[in-house]
């Protein structure tokens, strides 16, 4: 584990620059408003910014500056770094010697500041704190006297590389050549962009044309991360070089196009599956990225309980019927049919599947990819799979009544079938086949279990703390007492290992329905979800959200998370 820092409040303790009581109540006023510690004080009065930026100097070990002492201004070098830098990001330039640039700046845990810095002016960022109020008044005074520079690397990019972009665009159908330069900006800022995301552990790249912006953000944890704002101006370049890389034509932007990148960032061989889709401003570009080891966790590491992990190894090892896993998209559902395909995969075994698209490539697997457009759907797979006498069958999704009734045809001729449904909970898995028109008896005797999970986010282990105050509105939405919580619950509190954020991965929280009489009963006579889910709570099932009240008393994850992610069902059953 690493060292820990000495708090702020602390160092301004030991200081004499405020006292205890001051101390804690700042400390409230920031938990209460989502502020930082060093605001919280300075907007209640007790200090000033001058001693929360030297008390942050020496948090973090770093130099401090007074910009209003003698011959500190003659020092300041504004020509070195462009003008938009300097206002946008409220920072100074020291000075320059070689490639080290000693900058002026008020926050040093902006660590994605001096990470783009260092990429946009190919130097390494010396940090140096002062205060920002002092910062703001030497900018306002000192740009009005020095004219604005445009960064070399800037130029160049409305140079060259809309030279080679515009070479490229008459060349696009030859997906033989290299239409850029391996030393042009925006193929460093791409490579950049996606070895960045791979080792930030985002699992999407977005990046979206805006008025007069490009905005480019992560998807870490299953929330959106605002990463940079690139110039309007690079737009075209950046967004056909990456429609090169991933063999679109780059001259067609009035259609959604789709494409897939392969690249080796680490040790690692990364599929990158690219959406292109045209938007007002322009064509708006997610890139999916794929990484081979986390489609084989294992079972042990999805997050299900000893008690449900024993059921789910007893459902998938049944010789026929289908087993449904059930969730909004992104929650992790394919994940967990692979860990299961995962087990099944062995010499004696023959596993199909039907999938859109292929993600992941599994040894030993026949994978087939629909293709809707020429006649290759679900359905049409579907039937050819059966003709092959398989032992397992996936089916990706399953999307209307006709591929619902081959699946359960399958089920009840003796195969094993997996497949996703969309649906909020486990129990109205079943109300929803039958509202496609699956007869009630045929889900009745086919579903032998139905899996509904979500996603929550996991608490970092490097900076999680015992929650002495949690919130009672989220205690009540997890139904848990406080009581229980207090000692147990913990909160995110953020440090460089995880971003600032607080958490670091994700784990599934589960609902395993398995059928029994009752259940077969109910679905038989087309009996609502409410009344499902009754019966099968009854017969010992446990909702979402208990699974998540368990890894919240673990220590896992918070209520705040657990309310996110199940809140919204439990409203809709206790309503």
């Amino acid at each position: 584990m690493a060292r820990s820092r000495k708090k702020l409040g602390e160092i301004l303790v030991s200081q004499g620059v405020i006292n205890r009581s001051q101390a804690e109540q700042a400390i409230k006023i920031a938990q209460g408003s989502g502020k930082r510690l060093g605001d919280a004080l300075i907007e209640a009065g007790f200090c000033k910014d001058t001693d929360v930026a030297k008390a942050l100097a020496t948090q973090f070990g770093l130099d401090f500056i007074d910009l209003t002492s003698p011959g500190v201004a003659d020092k300041i070098d504004m020509s070195l770094i462009p003008e938009d830098l300097i206002r946008k990001h409220k920072v100074l330039p020291l000075e320059k010697s070689g490639k080290k640039l000693k900058l002026i700046m008020h926050d040093p845990m902006d660590l994605e500041l001096m990470d783009m810095l260092r990429f946009r002016l190919s130097v390494d960022v010396e940090p140096i704190l002062a205060s920002k109020t002092q910062i703001t008044e030497f900018i306002e005074g000192g740009l009005k006297s020095q004219p604005r520079m445009v960064a070399p690397d800037e130029s160049l990019v409305t140079s060259s590389i809309d030279r080679t972009i515009d070479r490229s665009v008459d060349r696009s159908m030859d997906r033989s050549i290299d239409v850029s330069r391996e030393d042009a900006p925006i193929v460093k800022l791409v490579d950049r962009i996606l070895n960045e995301a791979v080792n930030m552990r985002a699992s999407d790249i977005h990046i979206e044309p805006m008025a007069d912006r490009v905005r480019l953000r992560y998807r870490i944890d299953g929330v959106c991360i605002e990463r940079d704002n690139l110039p309007k101006r690079m737009q075209n370049a950046l967004l056909s070089r990456i429609k090169l890389m991933s063999a679109m034509n780059i001259a067609e932007k009035r259609v959604p196009q789709d494409g897939r990148i392969k690249l080796p960032v680490g040790d690692s061989q990364i599929d990158f599956r690219v959406s292109a889709c045209p938007a007002y401003h322009g064509e708006s570009v997610v890139l999916r990225i794929l990484r081979p080891e986390s489609a084989r966790i294992g079972l042990t590491n999805l997050g299900l309980e000893p008690e449900d992990l024993a059921a789910f190894n007893r459902i998938i090892r049944r010789p026929n019927g289908i087993f449904l896993v059930t969730g909004p998209t992104g929650s992790g559902k394919t994940t967990t049919l692979y860990s299961a395909l995962d087990v099944l995969n062995r010499p004696d075994k023959k596993i199909i599947t039907a999938e859109d698209p292929v993600e992941y490539n599994f040894e030993g697997i026949n994978q087939c990819q629909v293709r809707e457009s020429i006649g290759l759907t679900f359905s049409a797979i579907l039937r050819s799979m059966l003709r092959q006498a398989p032992n397992v069958i996936l089916v990706g999704e399953i999307r209307d009544k006709e591929v619902a009734e081959i699946a359960i045809q399958a089920a009840l001729t003796g195969h094993l079938v997996f497949s996703t449904l969309h649906t909020n909970d486990a129990p109205s898995a079943i109300t929803r086949l039958i509202d496609m028109g699956v007869k009630p008896f045929l889900v009745a005797s086919s579903i032998q279990a139905v899996l509904a999970q979500r996603l929550v986010r996991i608490l970092c282990d490097n900076c999680k703390q015992l929650d002495d105050n949690p919130d009672p509105k989220h205690l009540h939405l997890v139904k848990l007492p406080r009581e229980q919580a207090i000692g147990k619950v913990y909160k995110a509190v953020g440090c460089s290992q995880c971003n600032n954020v607080g958490y670091k991965g994700r784990r599934a929280i589960f609902e395993l329905m398995q059928m029994n009489s009752t259940i077969r009963e109910l679905a038989f006579e087309k009996a609502p979800a409410g009344q499902i889910r009754a019966a099968a709570v009854a017969s010992g099932m446990k909702q979402l959200v208990d699974d998540g009240r368990v890894k919240i008393l673990a220590g896992k994850t918070t209520p705040e998370e657990v309310a996110r992610v199940a809140q919204a069902e439990m409203a809709e059953v206790e309503a």
